[in-house]
């Protein structure tokens, strides 16, 4: 059995993986995705995998997911392109705590992003806020508030305009409000976890006078410094995260970057 090497992030938000993704094996696959369940994020550092070893590696993890608000890439229709230019204004492409497409009935379980193009180092980074933490530090009386609600996800919430600033070059023409309802309290391996992506959510079901009181409540709680790793990007690196334990955020920043994301079912 080839053992994987690991590395925590100090505050135990993710988890570093010091292996090289061209060479990795099945039993370090297993691994992998053990690691995955209990940290919530991985960062795999200096890959230098082409599209078509990226798109190899993801299907070791499920079922590529389309994602309705942008084109794929040309030559790989499981990629999408994640760009800025530095002649760009306005906020980057998911600025702001959010969870990948919850919106969806079935929103995609996990998330990877590699840097194809990056800025200067300190710039482009992207925030990781661990949502398994983050239940496990709420008010015992807000666990059992939020144990059997239901959030209400829209696909126009209000990080829907990072997206629509950057729909010119990679974007399609979908305009039409996409809609779901998601437990707020999600499990994995027994383990509980917040689902409630601040970008996204639009109201709580059967909850008519706090649910604006509640979800500034969770909104606020989920992504204290505590629970959030800020990680700095270089070429090749890859990040791949489950999107039922953690929010994700890109930060301020001008200059050129360019990212394939690969979300899995």
């Amino acid at each position: 059995m080839s053992k994987i090497e690991f590395e925590p992030t100090d505050n135990k938000v993710g988890c570093f993986i010091y292996t090289d993704l061209q060479e990795v094996k099945k039993d370090q696959i297993v691994e992998i995705k053990k690691l995955l369940n209990k940290y919530g994020v991985l960062f795999f550092k200096n890959q230098g995998l082409s599209p078509k070893q990226y798109v190899k590696f993801s299907s070791n993890f499920g079922t590529p997911a389309k994602y309705p608000m942008l084109k794929p890439h040309k030559d790989f229709r499981d990629v999408y392109v994640i760009e800025r230019k530095k002649t760009d204004t306005g906020k980057s492409f998911g600025e702001g705590p959010h969870t990948d497409s919850s919106y969806l009935e079935n929103p995609p379980r996990f998330t990877f992003l590699q840097a194809i193009d990056v800025p200067e180092e300190g710039k482009g980074n992207t925030l990781f806020y661990n949502q398994f933490l983050a239940y496990e530090a709420l008010p015992e009386d807000i666990k059992q508030k939020i144990e059997n609600l239901k959030g209400v996800f829209s696909s126009q919430g209000k990080i829907a305009k990072t997206r629509i600033l950057r729909m010119a070059d990679h974007g399609t023409s979908e305009t039409k409000e996409i809609r779901s309802e998601h437990n707020l309290v999600q499990s994995i391996n027994g383990r509980k976890t917040i689902y409630c992506s601040p970008g996204h959510v639009i109201g709580i079901v059967n909850l008519s006078s706090e649910q604006e009181e509640l979800i500034n409540f969770l909104s606020s709680h989920q992504i204290k410094e505590k629970f959030t790793y800020s990680f700095g990007w270089k070429k090749g690196d890859i990040a791949l995260w489950s999107n039922r334990s953690m929010l994700h955020a890109a930060t301020a920043f001008n200059g050129d970057r360019k990212m394939f994301r690969i979300t899995i079912q």
